[in-house]
């Protein structure tokens, strides 16, 4: 059986984990080969592995929520430590933004759909203020921080090396670091029938995750030089966005799922998902549960 990867650039683990050999080594020990399929938009995880396009695959926080509330019959297999320095809502510097309730009614620069989503989201219900009807949540882009500068949008979510650059270049504040708000997890998932036959093969891969973010932890440089290569931004920003990611994988607790359920209630609150969702049953069932 040869076990499919998605992989795109948002997650650093994965990213790293299909340019290097350790998902091979896992998933021999269990009898299985990898292959990676790269894509480049995290939202379409749980549609691909419905469809069968990737068996395993790992994002921010949002898309599995918006996954299952689409119909899709996911399971947690694994998420990273939080990552409070990984992104952060800036600011213009000297713009007229003091605190979240400023926003309202303004336009904020963000990656609708992934964890930002989820951000954007908790800091204005925890504000009293709702995402669907008091901010116009527009896409980021390349050209983000100099409308932000401009002041012609009032706030921007940026990360990794982006949130490096601009910080460097200043013009910008930080309004609320990423965790101040959520503890923004990568979140790694399969479909139930492979967490559930296959368990043996999920274990596999969760130790190459962590075999991946080891790797990445012991060489920042080398990490970065091949993000800046080929996605873009200079090394140094890139190193210092990695040095600040956590790089440790743990397990499904009931913590994390906590957390996903206020995230899914909220996102139900405010319209951005349609149906409600129980992330409790997104967890993979026991033998005797799967018999009943």
């Amino acid at each position: 059986m040869t076990i499919t990867i998605g992989v795109h650039n948002s997650n650093p683990t994965l990213y790293y984990l299909s340019r290097l050999d350790h998902a091979q080594e896992e998933l021999a020990a269990v009898g299985e080969t990898a292959v990676f399929h790269p894509y480049t938009n995290g939202v379409r995880t749980g549609a691909l592995l419905t469809d069968g396009t990737i068996d395993f695959g790992g994002t921010g926080s949002t898309p599995p929520v918006t996954a299952q509330s689409a119909g899709h019959d996911i399971v947690y297999a694994a998420v990273s430590a939080p990552r409070p320095d990984h992104g952060a809502l800036l600011v213009a510097e000297d713009g007229p933004v003091r605190t979240v309730t400023d926003l309202k009614g303004a336009t904020v620069h963000l990656s609708i759909g992934s964890w930002q989503t989820h951000l954007v989201a908790k800091s204005l219900d925890d504000a009293g203020l709702s995402y669907a009807t008091d901010i116009t949540p527009v896409r980021s882009d390349d050209t983000s921080a100099a409308l932000l500068r401009s002041g012609e949008i009032a706030a921007w979510v940026a990360q990794g090396p982006q949130l490096v650059a601009a910080l460097r270049e200043g013009g910008v504040r930080v309004l609320l670091r990423t965790g101040d708000v959520i503890s923004d997890r990568s979140v790694f998932f399969t479909r139930r029938d492979l967490a559930e036959q296959r368990p043996d093969v999920v274990a596999a891969l969760v130790r190459a995750l962590q075999r991946a973010d080891d790797w990445a932890k012991a060489h920042p440089r080398e990490a970065a030089e091949i993000a800046a290569e080929h996605q873009g931004g200079t090394a140094d920003d890139w190193e210092s966005a990695l040095k600040a990611l956590p790089w440790k994988i743990e397990e499904v607790s009931d913590a994390f799922l906590a957390e996903q359920q206020e995230a899914a209630d909220i996102f139900v609150r405010t319209g951005f998902v349609e149906r409600p969702v129980r992330v409790a049953d997104a967890v993979a069932r026991t033998a005797g549960e799967q018999r009943a």
